[in-house]
């Protein structure tokens, strides 16, 4: 009886330590090379792989992150200038592996996007990107809008961004809104962009 009575109480003492381990990394030029195993805070329960493709007219750079994560939803999200995938996990070190690529493969879907000075523009959806997204906040007095692409499960996740005033998405081609201008769509974007890659 003893026995089980310290097996049991080893357990919980092995068990309450636990601390979830991720690996962490950034790599600007396209690759992931260098990761240190990182102990993850408390509340952060999964670990996350990043690759962002971002696009700047001729000139394209992908970047890769791992981290820890307090919440992480796996998907895919599309501005038109910066394609993200997202893929999560929640045991130790499971994001050894790079998030894939964006897809560059249309799927049908469009919606509308941003290029800094209008939302007119129709982007054509790719691989898991199922519906519309739209978010608007302010920023120094003017209204920033971005629209684009995202996957279902990535919608259901911007619920709790805390940074931009309103964050819906829909279903259908073309029904993120009628088109609107902005005059500076990259803090918005950026907001959007580094709440998947920080949180």
């Amino acid at each position: 009886m003893d026995l089980q009575i310290s097996v049991f109480l080893l357990f919980i003492l092995f068990t309450a330590g636990h601390s979830l381990s991720c690996y962490e990394c950034m790599g600007l030029t396209g690759s992931c090379t260098r990761q240190t195993v990182k102990t993850c805070p408390s509340g952060f329960s999964q670990c996350m792989s990043t690759t962002t493709v971002a696009q700047a007219g001729e000139v394209s750079n992908k970047v890769k992150t791992k981290d820890c994560a307090p919440v992480c939803q796996s998907g895919s999200l599309n501005f038109g200038t910066g394609k993200m995938t997202i893929s999560c996990c929640n045991t130790d070190k499971c994001n050894f592996q790079d998030a894939p690529d964006p897809s560059n493969v249309p799927n049908g879907n469009k919606c509308f996007s941003c290029d800094g000075q209008s939302c007119t523009n129709i982007l054509s959806c790719s691989g898991t990107e199922d519906r519309c997204i739209k978010a608007t906040a302010t920023y120094g007095g003017q209204s920033v809008s971005v629209k684009g692409c995202a996957s279902k499960s990535i919608c259901d996740a911007t619920a709790s961004i805390s940074s931009v005033e309103s964050v819906s998405c829909c279903e259908g081609n073309l029904c993120n809104g009628a088109p609107s201008v902005s005059q500076s769509f990259l803090f918005l974007c950026c907001s959007l962009l580094s709440y998947f890659l920080l949180h």
